[in-house]
């Protein structure tokens, strides 16, 4: 490879900076060669409709590949979750980093906990599967909680809190750590009570399918256990033939016996967005030892949450 510098493209959001400037830093250690980031707007980035009325799956990601497509960047870095389950044949998944904590967290008002907020808490999210399991958790709990829609960067949400608009946001907690703003969160929110979206925490570096000594090099930042877990969750969306949008949660992870990591577990739940029905179910087994056995995964469970109704819960399904 030469030494000339690297272009990497990213989104221009301060969470989007931060992560590709954090990636830049990892490819530049094990290639050698200097980094530099180009920022590409994307229409999630320029629209002012809600994600779920855009239809989230793809809109922060069309202008990154055809910027690899056309030449002008040499990888790019998206938040996985933001990934559509399909894979353009002629880019590849060069690496996908050890995952950062996959929890959503709440920011609150007067640095209050998730069940401590008021009855009638106005809870902002742009996500109806934080929707859906934020109404089922409190209708099971006996909390009053109103979900409101909103979107936006980071600023804008913790915002909301800080003017008094709402008493509380729910964000990503790989966000804010990347960031450096895990100081702002009041709650983590167990994923017993809230499952993380497909892929959530988890950082997917992309490259043209021709480059192998790109994808050789890139290679070296991949976690295999992080894309284990991360491909059984989009292959259970996939199967489930769910957006990003989608109110569909999904999480798998490591079961260790003291420092022997065992078994995988993989849990998937989706539910109306006022929370009256949900549909929650897991399975466990051996650490998927290829793509192929991942993917298994998925399918197997999704078929299991179909099977209890799963696909009237949804509203509309991906097509």
């Amino acid at each position: 490879m030469s030494t000339n510098a690297l272009r990497l493209g990213t989104r221009r959001s301060k969470l989007a900076m931060a992560q590709s400037r954090q990636v830049a830093d990892a490819v530049s250690q094990v290639t050698g060669r200097p980094v530099e980031l180009v920022e590409i707007t994307t229409y999630g980035d320029t629209s002012r409709e809600h994600l779920a009325q855009i239809g989230g799956t793809g809109v922060f990601v069309t202008a990154l590949r055809e910027a690899l497509l056309r030449g002008e960047v040499d990888f790019a870095v998206h938040s996985l979750k933001d990934l559509p389950t399909g894979q353009p044949e002629d880019l590849v998944l060069a690496a996908v980093p050890e995952r950062e904590d996959p929890r959503d967290v709440i920011v609150a008002r007067d640095a209050l906990k998730f069940t401590d907020l008021p009855r009638g808490a106005r809870i902002g999210t742009g996500s109806p599967r934080r929707m859906a399991q934020l109404n089922a958790y409190a209708r099971g709990h006996g909390l009053d909680i109103e979900t409101v829609p909103i979107r936006g960067n980071v600023d804008t949400r913790i915002g909301y809190v800080r003017d008094g608009e709402l008493d509380a946001v729910v964000l990503a907690a790989a966000g804010l750590n990347r960031m450096g703003r895990s100081d702002e969160v009041t709650d983590f929110l167990s994923v017993d009570t809230v499952l993380p979206a497909p892929g959530q925490g988890a950082l997917a570096i992309e490259c043209a399918a021709h480059r192998a000594d790109l994808i050789a090099a890139l290679g070296e930042l991949d976690d295999p256990f992080t894309r284990a877990a991360v491909t059984a969750e989009r292959s259970l969306l996939a199967a489930l033939e769910a957006g990003c949008s989608a109110p569909v949660g999904a999480l798998a992870d490591l079961l260790a016996d003291g420092q022997i990591v065992k078994e995988m577990r993989l849990r998937g739940v989706v539910g109306t967005t006022d929370g009256s029905r949900t549909v929650q179910l897991s399975t466990t087994g051996p650490v998927p030892e290829t793509y192929d056995r991942a993917m298994a995964l998925g399918r197997e469970l999704a078929a299991e949450m179909l099977a209890q109704g799963a696909a009237g819960l949804m509203g509309e399904r991906a097509q």
